[in-house]
Order: C-alpha cells, then sequence, then structure tokens
C-alpha cells in the first residue's frame, strides 16, 4: 500500500506539496469516491483521478533517451545539466541513467528507477552487449579488427574482453561499429586510443533489446513500447 500523495507525486502529478493542495480540494477521487486526506492508504486495484484522469500507478518506470552532447549522465549535479534534468514528469521518482556515457558522447541511453534490471544490463557476467558508432582519426585494418577480437591491453592490470568491430568507412576519417560487453571508463575511447586511431565523435546505437530509434532526436525521450517493455523484463527472469 501507497499514501495517497506519494502516489499522486510518484506518477509525476506534482510535488507533495501541491498533490496535497489538489486532494484537499476535492480534486482526487478513489474508487468514484472524493478522497480529501493525503494519508489515505491506496492498495493496488484501486482506481485513482485526478481532475475525473486515471492516473495508473506503476512500480517502475522506464525512458529510452537520445543523449544529446554537453549533458552528463548522472542523477543529479550542482554545477551542471544532467539527463535525469531532461525528464520533465519524474515527480519524486529517484531516477538514474543506466550506465554512463562520457558528456561528448551521444545515443541511446536508458533511465529507470529499477535496480534490478540495471544491475543485469550492466554486469559483464550476463553478456548484455553494448553497440556504438564511432568516427576515428585514421585508417580502420583488418588488423585493428584482430585486436577488438582477441581484447586489448589498456593497462598493465586491464585486458578488454574480446569485442566486435565492423568497419563502416575506411581512410583518412574512418567509421565503424563496434559491440562489446563491457562499459568502463573512457572504454570505446581507450581501447581506439590503444590502436593509435583516437576517436573524433561517438555514438551509443544499441543496448541489449534496445535500439536508438532514428526518429528520436538528440535531448529527446519517450517511455518504452510495449515490445521494448517486454524484451526488458526476460532480463529479469
Amino acid at each position: 500500500m501507497v499514501r495517497l500523495d506519494k502516489y499522486l507525486a510518484d506518477m509525476g502529478k506534482g510535488t507533495r506539496t501541491e498533490v496535497k493542495k489538489y486532494i484537499r480540494s476535492g480534486r482526487v477521487r478513489v474508487d468514484g469516491e472524493v478522497a480529501l486526506r493525503p494519508d489515505a492508504k491506496i492498495s493496488s486495484g484501486q482506481i485513482v483521478s485526478l481532475d475525473d484522469q486515471q492516473i495508473i500507478y506503476e512500480q517502475y518506470q522506464y525512458y529510452l533517451m537520445h543523449k544529446p552532447a554537453g549533458v552528463i549522465s548522472a542523477s543529479e549535479d550542482k554545477r551542471q545539466q544532467t539527463v535525469v534534468d531532461l525528464i520533465s514528469e519524474r515527480g519524486r521518482r529517484e531516477l538514474f541513467p543506466v550506465g554512463r556515457l562520457d558528456k561528448d558522447t551521444t545515443g541511446l541511453l536508458l533511465i529507470t528507477d529499477d535496480g534490478p534490471l540495471a544491475h543485469k544490463l550492466l554486469s559483464p557476467r550476463h553478456h548484455v552487449i553494448k553497440t556504438y558508432q564511432a568516427e576515428v582519426d585514421g585508417l580502420l585494418t583488418e588488423d585493428d579488427i584482430k585486436c577488438f577480437q582477441e581484447g586489448i591491453q589498456i593497462t598493465q592490470e586491464w585486458t578488454t574482453l574480446p569485442a566486435k568491430l565492423v568497419i563502416l568507412h575506411a581512410g583518412r576519417n574512418s567509421l565503424a561499429q563496434i559491440s562489446i560487453y563491457e562499459g568502463k571508463f573512457h572504454q570505446i575511447k581507450r581501447m581506439f586510443e590503444a590502436v593509435g586511431k583516437p576517436v573524433l565523435s561517438l555514438c551509443r546505437i544499441a543496448m541489449g533489446p534496445l535500439s536508438l530509434p532514428a526518429e528520436l532526436l538528440p535531448g529527446q525521450y519517450r517511455t518504452l513500447t510495449d515490445e521494448e517493455y517486454n524484451a526488458l523484463m526476460k532480463l529479469k527472469e
């Protein structure tokens, strides 16, 4: 069970103070009856409405975002704009990005409050693939493909897991897709630097069953489709 004011705040209908005012002014109904107590307990199966619009409580929230450059992958920051700041209807939810993209990296980012799912997506032992498109300075070759397949030694203590490199265009500046199971600090950039081809731009285009929608522009986000949601839930089984 959950308090009525928390129910409405969690669903992005206002702050706890604001929704208490809605309740006391008679704008909220529970099972068709006006509810005037913010601390009233709501159980599953009850119907809650605000201004005659039904509000369905969701245990977790999921947003698919096209992260823009210049925004940091964090829940909050006192000096810089975060990806969670871009979610206008987050309410009182403790949303967070699943994994981090560098400030100048763009692309697919899942934002949620579902901790168990985030663990499954980020843990290397669950083999969730993350795919990026990178433009690099230099000519990519078959030797680079082999290096990525074998794993690249970044430091004395760390050699990356095998990764798949697909060359889309080879030239003075090359374009490639890379798929990895890890997600360590600046990993993609450090892998390309290790083979002498520094990254010029980087965009994540897929993560597990999720792909970056072509119509989703940088800075935009949306809730998951039923198909995307069901695919993610299979990871939690």
